[in-house]
């Protein structure tokens, strides 16, 4: 998310309101969000709910299973290939 834009689009009246839990430079959060009154800034909290920790504990799971089984994930990460060797 490009901050700086999404605060012109705010001061403009482009952008009405928003809401985050991500930012472009965590920990740094750009002072125009901080400031506006239309925005609401969170921690991450987006899976903080029984629900969605379940789902992150059944797709743990299951990337375990087949790590052990085949030899795959079901989530590789594009960044840590060739880590183990492969």
């Amino acid at each position: 998310m490009d901050e700086a834009a999404l605060v012109a689009a705010l001061d403009t009246g482009k952008v009405w309101s928003c809401g985050l839990d991500v930012f472009e430079e965590e920990p740094k959060i750009h002072e125009g969000l901080l400031k506006n009154l239309n925005v609401m800034l969170l921690p991450h909290m987006g899976t903080y709910t029984v629900e969605t920790q379940r789902k992150m504990e059944l797709w743990c799971i299951e990337n375990v299973r087949m790590a052990l089984e085949h030899g795959k994930l079901k989530s590789p990460v594009g960044e840590q290939k060739g880590m183990c060797g492969k």
